[in-house]
C-alpha cells in the first residue's frame, strides 16, 4: 500500500530544492551586502591562510546551489557546499560546538543542515530530474 508513495527520484529533487535554495539565498546575501567577506578574510588571515580565498564563499553559496537546483553536477555541487560549511564551522563557529540556542536546540544546526544535506547529495546524487542525472 505504502509503495505508490515511494518515489526516490521526487525525494532526491525535494532534497536538492530544499538544500539548495535555502543555501543560495546565503549567497544572494552576500552579493548584495559584499562587505560581509571583510570577516571571513581577516578569519582566514587570523589562521594564516589567503584572504582571497573568502571569495570562495561565491562559489559554495551562490554557484554550488545553481548546480544542484538544476541537477547539473549536483554530486559535484553537494560536495563544494560541504566544504563550504567546514570553512564556515572552522573559521566562526567552533566556539559554538558544544553550545544550545535559548530554545534548546544545538547551535550549529543550520551549519549541521547544510553539511550533512550536501553530502546527502552528494551520496545520493541528483536522481532523474536533472539536467544531467547521475
Amino acid at each position: 500500500m505504502f509503495n505508490q508513495f515511494h518515489n526516490d527520484a521526487t525525494g532526491k529533487l525535494l532534497l536538492r530544492l530544499t538544500v539548495a535554495t535555502l543555501m543560495l539565498f546565503h549567497g544572494i546575501a552576500k552579493i548584495i551586502h559584499p562587505g560581509s567577506l571583510e570577516f571571513i578574510e581577516s578569519s582566514l588571515s587570523s589562521i594564516g591562510m589567503p584572504s582571497a580565498i573568502a571569495y570562495g564563499v561565491y562559489v559554495g553559496e551562490v554557484i554550488a546551489p545553481l548546480m544542484i537546483i538544476a541537477g547539473f553536477h549536483a554530486r559535484i555541487g553537494g560536495l563544494i557546499v560541504v566544504a563550504n560549511m567546514i570553512f564556515a564551522i572552522v573559521l566562526a563557529h567552533t566556539g559554538d560546538f558544544f553550545s544550545l540556542t535559548q530554545h534548546g536546540g544545538w547551535a550549529l544546526e543550520l551549519q549541521a543542515f547544510y553539511l550533512f544535506g550536501g553530502l546527502a547529495i552528494v551520496l545520493l546524487g541528483s536522481g532523474k530530474f536533472a539536467i544531467k542525472p547521475d
